[in-house]
C-alpha cells in the first residue's frame, strides 16, 4: 500500500466519521421532534424548513448514508490494499460536494438562515472532495513527472 494512499485513507476514516457522526445526530433528532441547540439562531429556521425532507426523508439521513459509505469503503480499501477501491471512494466525493453546494446555496439565498450542523458538513463533503481529488489526480502527476 503506498504511503499517501494510506495516510489519505486514514484522513477519509476520519473526516468521513466526523460527518457521519454530525448527520446521525440531525437523523436522530429530527426522528425525535426535537432541534440541535445551536449557538447561531438560524439553525431552527433551516432545520424546520420545507428543504429539510425530499418526499418526507430529512437529507440528514442521506448524508448518514454518504459517510457510511465513505466510511466503509476507505476501511474496504485499508484491509484489502487494493488501489481501485480507494478510487471508489473517492469517485464517489463530488456526489457529497455538489449537495453541500447545493443546501449552503439554499441556507444563504432562499431560507437565509444558517445551520452550524450544516455547515459542518459542507465543511466534512469538502475535505473529502479534497482527499477525492488528490487521490485521482496524484497518481497522473507521478506519471507526467516520470
Amino acid at each position: 500500500m503506498p504511503r499517501h494512499l494510506k495516510i489519505t485513507a486514514i484522513l477519509f476514516c476520519i473526516v468521513s466519521a466526523i460527518g457521519l457522526l454530525d448527520a446521525t445526530y440531525l437523523t436522530v433528532k429530527h426522528y425525535l421532534g426535537g432541534i440541535p441547540p445551536c449557538t447561531l439562531r438560524g439553525c431552527e429556521v433551516v432545520l424546520t424548513s420545507a428543504y429539510n425532507t425530499i418526499a418526507g426523508i430529512p437529507v440528514a439521513l442521506f448524508g448518514v448514508l454518504y459517510y457510511m459509505t465513505i466510511l466503509l469503503v476507505s476501511l474496504a480499501y485499508m484491509i484489502s490494499k487494493k488501489e481501485m477501491i480507494i478510487r471508489h471512494a473517492a469517485y464517489l466525493t463530488p456526489i457529497g460536494f455538489i449537495a453541500s453546494i447545493y443546501f449552503v446555496y439554499l441556507q444563504l439565498f432562499v431560507i437565509n438562515a444558517i445551520c452550524l450542523y450544516c455547515m459542518a458538513s459542507a465543511a466534512t463533503s469538502t475535505l473529502l472532495f479534497i482527499l477525492g481529488a488528490y487521490v485521482v489526480i496524484a497518481p497522473r502527476k507521478q506519471l507526467t513527472e516520470k
